[in-house]
């Protein structure tokens, strides 16, 4: 057997077929973590049931997805990452079929979870497949298509949900991906090889996987329950509190493992945690602004939600098309000037909507949203590549499973921090309970918006610090 995949003449041959399969399926799982948010009021009626519970279809399916990265980022590692990766999109599939069925609530968290199984499996092992087939002088651009898929998927949920419950029912949601799944899994069936390393010998880290999964359940849990019921809520503190002690726990195991889930190790290469950690920054702004803009949009300018959406949609498809540019002249010049660069322009972005107000010209808003997406592109693919490229061989399914965790903790913190700022601050602001747009006092919408945005640029600042602090470029 081949010891990699750059020695295989077939593989290569048919390495950019390999990226569309696996960057087919990476766009249907960050998909479906966004899409359903626009269905959850036919949702709602249609299974009879209130809308704080309906959106457990939601967050049911980012909890499962962030328990479940690292166990599948580390047995991919063990056992092998396409193997783990062609077992993912079966669930995710089947999932997908049985969600899209009118039975009951019960019946569709159930195949939510089965999604975000499958999903997670797919999200943990996709960048670690592409850094091993991919020569470095092309990793740039293949790791940007991959950041981009990501991109599209995470952005453009609202908008193409939209697009399909305007003409279909809400079951063609998921419904949606069962064709271009399968098609996706015979294309795979036909050029994905086999794994190099078909079975190690180390054991895995079942008490870490336990304990990190407990801790993510807990966290999230307690988080959006919070959001519904109140954080001083008996609860949620204890969710709270089994969270925090199944973190000591976790910490604990993995430090006598002698295979841990995670080797802490890991994180003192310095090219590996600070572009981690940036990357983790940029994902909680993002979604600041993902969270805010459709109330500035809809409620406080009055558009439809389809001028709306038009809108919005300018930061995936200005990021869609520049992410594999920037990957590739990374590929030429190195990685960290190109995060800089990038990461100012979203910095600058964040100041645009920091000034945004009632009497901002659509085309100036519109424009703010297209350099978003700009620096998303240009910043995306070259930090990818410097996470996954920065560690061993051995090490590329945990890692790739870490760095798709921390986009997803990027999105909950972002979605859960965004809402919880801005209705407490809004509540403070009026001197009463306010948990949805202020009709009647939009003024005190943009105050809290501006209150928002701030805590965004602060972060986005954060991130570049520590993007400018990271040393060396990668070594080809």
């Amino acid at each position: 057997m081949k010891q990699s995949y750059l020695e295989d003449e077939e593989v290569q041959r048919h390495r950019w077929w390999i990226l569309a399969a696996i960057g087919l399926f990476t766009i249907m799982a960050t998909l479906d973590g966004s899409i359903v948010n626009i269905a959850l009021p036919v949702i709602s009626h249609d299974l009879e049931i209130p809308m704080n519970q309906a959106e457990w279809v939601v967050s049911l399916y980012l909890i499962v997805i962030c328990a479940l990265l690292l166990f599948f980022g580390k047995l991919g590692d063990l056992i092998g990452k396409i193997k783990i990766f062609r077992i993912g999109t079966l669930f995710f599939v089947a999932g997908s079929f049985l969600a899209g069925i009118k039975g009951n609530f019960s019946l569709l968290l159930a195949a939510r979870a089965i999604q975000a199984f499958g999903a997670s499996m797919t999200m943990a092992t996709n960048n670690g497949i592409i850094t091993e087939i991919f020569p470095f002088s092309e990793r740039g651009k293949a790791l940007g298509m991959i950041g981009s898929f990501v991109a599209l998927g995470s952005i453009a949920g609202p908008g193409v949900g939209g697009l399909i419950l305007a003409h279909l029912t809400w079951g063609y949601i998921f419904w949606i991906n069962v064709p271009i799944g399968v098609l996706t899994i015979i294309l795979g069936a036909f050029i994905l090889p086999a794994d190099l390393n078909q079975k190690s010998k180390q054991s895995l880290d079942y008490k870490g996987a336990l304990t990190f999964a407990v801790l993510m359940i807990g966290l999230f849990t307690a988080i959006f329950l919070g959001q519904e019921i109140g954080f001083t809520s008996v609860l949620v503190i204890v969710l709270f509190v089994i969270a925090a002690v199944s973190l000591w726990l976790f910490i604990k195991i993995e430090l006598v493992q002698t295979n841990p889930l995670i080797s802490f190790a890991i994180f003192k290469n310095q090219q590996f945690s600070r572009s981690l950690l940036t990357g983790f920054l940029i994902f909680v702004t993002n979604f600041f602004f993902n969270v805010i803009s459709p109330f500035y949009l809809e409620n406080a300018r009055g558009l439809s939600p389809r001028i709306a959406g038009y809108i919005l949609m300018l930061f995936p498809l200005v990021q869609v098309v520049v992410a594999p540019l920037s990957g590739a002249i990374s590929d030429r010049i190195g990685t960290k000037l190109l995060a800089i660069i990038g990461l100012c322009l979203i910095l600058v972005s964040q100041l645009g909507y920091l000034l945004t107000n009632l009497q901002t010209p659509l085309w100036l808003f519109a424009a703010n949203v297209g350099l978003v997406g700009l620096g998303n592109g240009i910043f995306q693919a070259p930090n990818n590549t410097t996470v996954m490229s920065s560690v061993s061989v051995k090490d590329l399914g945990i890692a790739g499973g870490i760095n798709a965790l921390a986009r997803n903790l990027g999105m909950v913190i972002g979605i859960s921090g965004a809402t919880t700022v801005l209705f407490a601050a809004m509540s403070s602001h009026a001197g009463r309970q306010i948990t949805t747009y202020p009709a009647k006092t939009p003024e005190i919408f943009i105050f809290e918006m501006h209150a928002v945005f701030l805590l965004a640029f602060v972060i986005c600042l954060a991130g570049l610090l520590v993007a400018c602090r990271r040393k060396g470029e990668m070594k080809k």
